[in-house]
């Protein structure tokens, strides 16, 4: 890891998606165990807030993307209020990440491109899932899993229309370093037309 003494104006990127592969590059060979975890934060359209870790599947210098049913709780949320934030804390390095914007559905194509890389079990279970619903109990979910492992077991599996995946779009980055005292180094890209303005927030 980074001697957390160079981490300053003067040692960070001034792009931000830069900044978050260099940290997260660092990250993924440190062995944790699901090193791509993140937190992702939605609001309803009345602002009633809720919070689960998700799974980051992919990034650019322009987005983050991840899955989901868009019938869950989160999904329903950003199909109504496509505002979100991701937190990544990294307790082993003393780093955390904080990310917000906007978020937008993935085209159904690319979703498709995704789905048939997910192990068939997976893919089932997208079927099987009837995400953030209410359920009698465990024999239903199992029932219904063992009944599309049954329907596709000898062809491939079609993903469903209420499944695929969002893309989060960044005007704001947090680079959060612990320090000695709790006098932590953060570091804050806001995106101000089409430029990247870093400025250091008290810890």
């Amino acid at each position: 890891m980074t001697d957390k003494k160079d981490f300053s104006e003067k040692t960070v990127d001034p792009n931000p998606f830069i900044q978050f592969r260099n940290w997260y590059s660092e990250h993924l060979n440190s062995g944790i165990t699901i090193p791509e975890s993140v937190a992702l934060g939605t609001a309803s359209a009345d602002g009633h807030v809720s919070v689960r870790t998700v799974l980051l599947k992919d990034f650019n210098d322009k987005s983050f993307v991840f899955f989901t049913n868009y019938k869950s709780r989160k999904g329903s949320q950003l199909l109504s209020n496509p505002r979100a934030a991701f937190l990544f804390y990294w307790p082993e390095s003393g780093r955390q990440i904080r990310i917000e914007g906007i978020t937008e559905k993935l085209t159904d194509k690319d979703s498709e491109s995704y789905f048939k890389t997910r192990p068939k079990e997976s893919q089932v279970s997208s079927w099987a899932s009837e995400q953030s619903s209410v359920i009698p109990d465990r024999q239903y979910l199992e029932n219904r899993y063992d009944f599309y492992i049954n329907k596709y077991s000898e062809i491939s599996v079609d993903k469903p229309q209420h499944w695929g995946g969002f893309s989060l779009i960044p005007d704001w980055f947090e680079f959060w370093q612990e320090g000695e005292f709790r006098l932590h180094d953060r570091l804050s890209y806001i995106k101000r037309e089409d430029l990247w303005v870093m400025e250091r927030l008290a810890p």
